[in-house]
């Protein structure tokens, strides 16, 4: 599904990735939320970037990996450029001297990035663990997957720690 994703011509991304905000924003469960979790995308993932600025007046929160098993929530407390670093892998990451720790409690609505997906709603992400983790301590916030509907999977391997999500949302809608 990774190769099926990044197969995708950067134009025709980021015009799906464009439907898949249009559909976030819609959302009820993110149009009532304060606190939203973002990702910034790599390797084909659904490009979110943009949303922020769709939807101003929230509070939009990114992960960092703190340890080979943990993740925190920080949220950029300045919209410079420096609120972010290069981290492992290249992924684009919170730099935690310009950015404030949130409690995952205060998190009403996570947008997880996504390898595949099922219409079970269970995701398969990295295979870390990072944000099944984190995911079981944001006991306030409905979680969603970002993806492409060539990632869809008739099944994905789940186990008893896997977080299912509530919804996946892709460039023809939430299933």
């Amino acid at each position: 599904m990774v190769a099926a994703r990044e197969a995708l011509a950067p134009d025709v991304r980021k015009e799906k990735s464009s439907a898949i905000i249009s559909h976030i924003l819609n959302d009820e469960r993110f149009q009532m939320a304060r606190t939203v979790m973002l990702y910034r995308s790599v390797r084909g993932e659904v490009q979110l970037d943009a949303l922020p600025a769709l939807s101003s007046g929230k509070r939009y929160v990114y992960p960092l990996c703190v340890s080979r098993t943990q993740m925190v929530a920080l949220w950029p407390e300045t919209a410079s450029e420096r609120a972010w670093k290069k981290g492992a892998f290249g992924i684009p990451e919170p730099n935690p001297a310009y950015c404030r720790e949130i409690d995952p409690a205060e998190i009403d609505f996570v947008v997880c990035p996504c390898t595949s997906f099922d219409r079970d709603h269970n995701r398969l992400g990295m295979g870390a663990g990072y944000y099944d983790r984190f995911l079981a301590r944001c006991v306030h916030a409905d979680v969603v997957a970002a993806a492409f509907a060539v990632q869809e999977a008739e099944a994905v391997p789940t186990e008893e720690f896997d977080y299912r999500m509530c919804a996946v949302i892709t460039e023809n809608g939430a299933l």
